[in-house]
């Protein structure tokens, strides 16, 4: 799990780079102001939890490998997939429905955290 995490965060954040500068130089002028808007939160949530997914794996390095922080990740990957995946293809497609999957990404990422928690503050490996 330490090493998968941390490989998974690794290229989460490359890709988070990549698709920012994507948006930064191809995409000003050919969307609007406010879809710009919404591709950029996109690639904030993304990378924050690819920090995230790399702070998953180093704690289980430092603290075990659980359950919990196995679902932390995973929910954080799986939040990255849907919250920002949706965000990306809506700004630039303009398909408003994406805007309805966009907050079962969001609570990925509310739950990933307290799963974090939850590990940190837990004894067991549970």
């Amino acid at each position: 799990m330490r090493r998968t995490f941390i490989a998974w965060g690794s290229v989460m954040m490359a890709l988070s780079v990549a698709i920012g500068a994507f948006g930064a130089h191809m995409l000003e002028g050919k969307i609007s102001a406010d879809e710009l808007a919404v591709y950029e939160t996109g690639v904030h949530y993304h990378m924050i939890h690819g920090i995230a997914v790399l702070i998953a794996g180093i704690l289980a390095g430092a603290l075990g490998e659980s359950r919990k922080l196995y679902w932390a990740g995973t929910l954080f990957i799986a939040g990255v997939i849907i919250f920002s995946g949706s965000l990306y293809v809506l700004s630039i497609s303009g398909a408003k429905w994406l805007g309805a999957i966009t907050p079962i990404g969001g609570v990925s990422f509310i739950v990933g955290w307290i799963m974090l928690l939850s590990a940190a503050l837990s004894r067991s490996k549970a």
